[in-house]
C-alpha cells in the first residue's frame, strides 16, 4: 500500500472544495464574506408572510384539499428561487404561512393565481375614465426579425401609443428542419400598466361581507349606482361616445366610484362600454377576476381598454417554462406546449392570421390589419403581438425581464396555477434574537463536548489520539466548505436542526475510531507486529464502520424524504457529515495509520497508546511457540 497517493487524493479534494468556496459563481465579498455559509431563518432571521384564502366571485369557499393542492404549488415555487429550509405551511382553514430565511425578500409574487390565458383581442377603447372616450387607434411598425436560419422570417410588431418595455414573440422550433426553414414570429411592445394586477386589494375589502352570489352582488351595484345609471350602462351595444350625449356622461359617472371588487362582478359588455370605468379600476381587481376561460373579458395595456376573446390557448397547454436568454441577451420565458396545446396554440394563430369571421374590428387591429393575441397572466396582459403568421411552434414571452422576474415567471407557469385565490397579508422581518443565542449555547455546547473527547482521546490513546483529532478538524473543514458551496449552488441553509446533525455525525466518527483502534490491539495480542496488525485490523473494522455509516446514511434519507422544515435540514446534514466522514476514514486514517505503524514510536506502549497490547507481546515472544501457529 502507497499511503502517500491516498493523503494526495484528500488534499485534492480540499483544493478544489475550497477553490470554489473562494472563487465559485456565487462568491462575493471579501475573504470572511466568502467563508460565511448561508444561514436559516432561526439564526439570521428572515420574512414572514401570510397569504389569507379569500371567497371566489360565487362566494364558495376553498375546501381543505384546495388549500393543502395550493401550500405545495407555492412551497414549489418559493423552493424555484433557489431557498432551501423554507417553511410554508396551512394556518387555520384559510391561512398560508410562508417564512424565508434572509432579509429584503419580496413574496407577494408567490402567491398569484398564475392563471396563463392566451385570448384574442376583439375590440379596443380608451381606459382613461375621461368623459371623452374616442377609439384609440394605435400606430404600428413592422420589421423583419432575424431567425438565424437561410430564410428570413417574417415579423411584425404593434405598439400602442403609451411608451412600455414589454412584448411577446412566438416561434416555432426548427425541430428536424436543420433550421432551413422560415422561423414567423409575432412581437408586440406592450407597456406595463399603471396598476399591476398582482397587488393585492386593500386589507378591509376582505372584511367586508361578501354576497353569496354574483347575481346579488351585482344587484347591490345596481342599488349603489342608481336604477337610471345601471339601466344606462345595460342599454349600451358598444363604447359610449359622450361628447355625442353629454346627459349620459353623467348618468354613468357613478361607476367611477366603485371599487375594484364591485367592477370585477359586473357583466364584461358593461366594463368594456362604459367610459367612466376606467383602467385603475380594472388593474386592481382582485386576482383571478377573468379566471373563467369561456368568458369573455376586459383587460388594459398603456391605458387602452381591451375586449378579450374566450380563452383557446390555457395555461395547462404549456407542458414546460424556463427563463433562458434569447440572441440580444435579454431574459425571456420560454414555453413549451403540449401535443394538444401545440395544435390550439397553431389553430388560434391561423384563426386570428386570417381574422375569421371578421371577428376582430378596426380598433383592434396591428398595423398589418392582423389580429393581436393577448398573453394574460391573471387579470393583466403581459403582451398583445400582432400575429404575422401561423405559428407551428413553441412561444416566448420577452419583456422588462431580469433573472430573477424571468425566474419567478416561469416558476409559476411551471408548478401551474392556483386554485385558491390569495389575499397577501402584511409581510413581517422576523429576528433572530432567540436563535442567535440558542447558536451560541449550542456551539459553546458543541465545543465543550469535542474538547473533552479530544482530551480523552489523548489520555487513553495518546499517540493515536492525534489520528482522531486532526480527523475530526478534517471532517468539520469538509463539511463546512460543502455546506458554503451547496447553500451557492441550491440554496442550503444552516439551521440549528442541521448543526445538531453535524454533531451527531461527528460523535458516529469518534466511534468508528474505538472500533478500529481495538481491532488492532487485538491483532497485536495474538501475535502480529505493528506493522502487520494495521491493515489486518483495518480490514476487520472496515466492515464494521461501513455497516454503522450505512445505517446512519439510510436512516438521514429515509428522514430527509418523509419529513419537511428543520427536520429535513437535521436529516441533510447527518448524511452529507456521514458521507464526508466515510470519505476522511479512507483517505486519511488508514494511510496515517499505516505511516505511523513504521515508526518506533508506535512500539513504544507509553507514546503510541496501545497499552497492554505491546507489552503481552513482548512477554509472549520469550517462551516457545509454534512457528507455524504464528505464521498463521
Amino acid at each position: 500500500m502507497r499511503p502517500g497517493r491516498q493523503l494526495a487524493v484528500l488534499g485534492l479534494v480540499f483544493v478544489v472544495l475550497y477553490l470554489l468556496v473562494f472563487f465559485s459563481g456565487g462568491a462575493k465579498g471579501g475573504w470572511q464574506d466568502r467563508l460565511e455559509p448561508r444561514l436559516g431563518l432561526d439564526l439570521i432571521g428572515g420574512t414572514r408572510l401570510t397569504l389569507e384564502a379569500t371567497n371566489s366571485l360565487d362566494g364558495k369557499p376553498p375546501t381543505a384539499a384546495n388549500l393543502e393542492e395550493a401550500r405545495q404549488i407555492i412551497e414549489s415555487r418559493v423552493n424555484a428561487y433557489g431557498v432551501a429550509e423554507a417553511e410554508v405551511v396551512t394556518e387555520g382553514n384559510r391561512n398560508i404561512v410562508i417564512s424565508l430565511p434572509g432579509e429584503n425578500r419580496d413574496l407577494t409574487n408567490v402567491g398569484n393565481p398564475a392563471e396563463l390565458r392566451f385570448r384574442k383581442v376583439l375590440k379596443a377603447t380608451d381606459g382613461s375614465g375621461a368623459t371623452a372616450a374616442p377609439a384609440p387607434s394605435p400606430s404600428a411598425s413592422a420589421t423583419p426579425a432575424p431567425s438565424g436560419s437561410a430564410t428570413p422570417a417574417p415579423s411584425g410588431s404593434a405598439a400602442p401609443k403609451a411608451s412600455g418595455g414589454a412584448k411577446a414573440t412566438a416561434s416555432p422550433s426548427a425541430g428536424g428542419q436543420g433550421g432551413m426553414a422560415p422561423t414567423p414570429s409575432a412581437s408586440a411592445a406592450a407597456p406595463t400598466p399603471s396598476a399591476s394586477a398582482s397587488a393585492a386589494p386593500a386589507p378591509s375589502a376582505s372584511a367586508e361581507p361578501v354576497p353569496q352570489s354574483i347575481e346579488q352582488q351585482r344587484k347591490a351595484i345596481e342599488q349603489k349606482v342608481g336604477p337610471a345609471a345601471w339601466a344606462a350602462a345595460s342599454g349600451l351595444k358598444a363604447p359610449a361616445d359622450l361628447t355625442s350625449d353629454p346627459s349620459l356622461a353623467e348618468k354613468l359617472k357613478p361607476f367611477s366610484t366603485l371599487s375594484p371588487q364591485e367592477i370585477a362582478v359586473l357583466p364584461v359588455e358593461m366594463q368594456f362600454n362604459v367610459p367612466t370605468i376606467s383602467c385603475a379600476q380594472l388593474d386592481t381587481r382582485p386576482a383571478a377576476s377573468i379566471k373563467d376561460e369561456k368568458q369573455k373579458a376586459v383587460s388594459c395595456e398603456a391605458g387602452a381598454k381591451y375586449l378579450l376573446d374566450v380563452a383557446k390557448v390555457l395555461g395547462t397547454d404549456v407542458s414546460d417554462a424556463n427563463a433562458v436568454l434569447d440572441q440580444t441577451s435579454s431574459w425571456v420565458v420560454s414555453l413549451k406546449f403540449t401535443g394538444k396545446g401545440q395544435e390550439k396554440w397553431t389553430a388560434l394563430t391561423r384563426e386570428s392570421y386570417n381574422n375569421e369571421g371578421q371577428a376582430c374590428d378596426q380598433t383592434a387591429l396591428g398595423q398589418d390589419g392582423k389580429c393581436r393575441v393577448a398573453v394574460v397572466l391573471d387579470n393583466e396582459i403581459v403582451s398583445s403581438p400582432e400575429i404575422q403568421g401561423v405559428l407551428t411552434g413553441d412561444s416566448q414571452i420577452t419583456g422588462s425581464f431580469n433573472n430573477k422576474s424571468a425566474n419567478a415567471l416561469a416558476s409559476q407557469l411551471r408548478y401551474g396555477a392556483l386554485p385558491v385565490t390569495f389575499v397577501p397579508q402584511e409581510q413581517q422581518n422576523v429576528t433572530a434574537t432567540l436563535g442567535s443565542s440558542h447558536l451560541q449555547a449550542g456551539l459553546l455546547a458543541a465545543g465543550i463536548g469535542m474538547l473533552l473527547v479530544i482530551i480523552y482521546s489523548f489520555f487513553y490513546y495518546r499517540l493515536l489520539g492525534s489520528v482522531i483529532f486532526l480527523s475530526l478538524v478534517l471532517s468539520g473543514l469538509l463539511v463546512f466548505g460543502a455546506l458554503v458551496v451547496l447553500g451557492r449552488s441550491i440554496g442550503f441553509t444552516l439551521t440549528l436542526a442541521g448543526i445538531a446533525g453535524m454533531i451527531v455525525s461527528l460523535g458516529v466518527a469518534a466511534d468508528s475510531f474505538v472500533i478500529y483502534f481495538e481491532r488492532l490491539k487485538d491483532e497485536i495480542r495474538e501475535g502480529r507486529s505493528p506493522r502487520s496488525a494495521v491493515p489486518r485490523a483495518w480490514v476487520r473494522a472496515r466492515r464494521t464502520i461501513i455497516s454503522a455509516n450505512a445505517i446512519t446514511l439510510m436512516s438521514a434519507v429515509v428522514l430527509y424524504l418523509v419529513s419537511v422544515g428543520a427536520v429535513k435540514g437535521f436529516a441533510f446534514a447527518l448524511g452529507l457529515a456521514t458521507v464526508l466522514d466515510l470519505v476522511v476514514v479512507f483517505l486519511f486514517r488508514h494511510p496515517i495509520m499505516t505511516m505511523f505503524a513504521r515508526t518506533r514510536a508506535f512500539l513504544s506502549p507509553r507514546v503510541s497508546g496501545l497499552g497492554r497490547a505491546l507489552p503481552a507481546r513482548s512477554a509472549e515472544q520469550g517462551t516457545a511457540r509454534n512457528p507455524r501457529v504464528k505464521e498463521a
